[in-house]
């Protein structure tokens, strides 16, 4: 029960434009990492294809009126009419481009609903992975923790955070380059 409410929590948070980052910790705290990054994968998607079917369907005129004030939409919207599901994927491993907005935005693109869907779950996962293990040690540690740690368990916890964090990092800044990329070819 407690996970159906968190999923339908997130859901509205993103359609309602609210940022999912503290539900994402939350969820790492709350549900421990596996459990977490499962819910907030689902909840994350659908959240994301409730806003793109908002987006698309409800609220197209306002949302395009909003979106002219970004100039590089248009860019990015063209490069979505070019590469499809590839530009989606591409701004989703990107933590710089704003979840929230971009949900809205591609509904207004040719993008398919399947293949934003995919791209966006595929997408989302890494950063999803690093908040909720974020989340899992934060809440694990103001747990004090089930048993005492060994310090060679600690070096594994703060080896894989790091390495997490440079994964998702490298794939961030690699994306921001061939988002780029695409954007200029459009």
């Amino acid at each position: 029960m407690k996970e159906a409410a968190f999923v339908g929590l997130y859901v509205l948070a993103s359609v309602a434009f609210l940022p999912g980052s503290a539900l994402t910790l939350g969820a790492g705290a709350a549900f421990g990492l596996w459990k977490g990054f499962a819910l907030v994968s689902i909840a994350s998607t659908l959240g994301a294809s409730a806003a793109f079917l908002v987006g698309r369907y409800l609220l197209r005129d306002r949302v395009a009126r909003k979106l002219d004030k970004f100039p590089s939409f248009a860019a990015v919207s063209t490069a979505v009419g070019q590469e499809g599901w590839k530009v989606v994927i591409l701004t989703r491993l990107s933590p710089v481009l704003p979840f929230n907005l971009l949900n809205y935005a591609y509904g207004l693109t040719t993008v398919g609903f399947g293949e934003y869907v995919l791209a966006s779950w595929l997408g989302m996962i890494p950063g999803t992975f690093l908040y909720v293990y974020l989340g899992a040690a934060a809440g694990e540690a103001a747990r004090g923790g089930s048993r005492a740690r060994t310090p060679v368990e600690w070096a594994l916890y703060a080896g894989g955070l790091a390495a997490t964090a440079v994964a998702a990092w490298l794939v961030g800044r690699t994306a921001k380059r061939a988002l780029s990329a695409a954007v200029k070819e459009s």
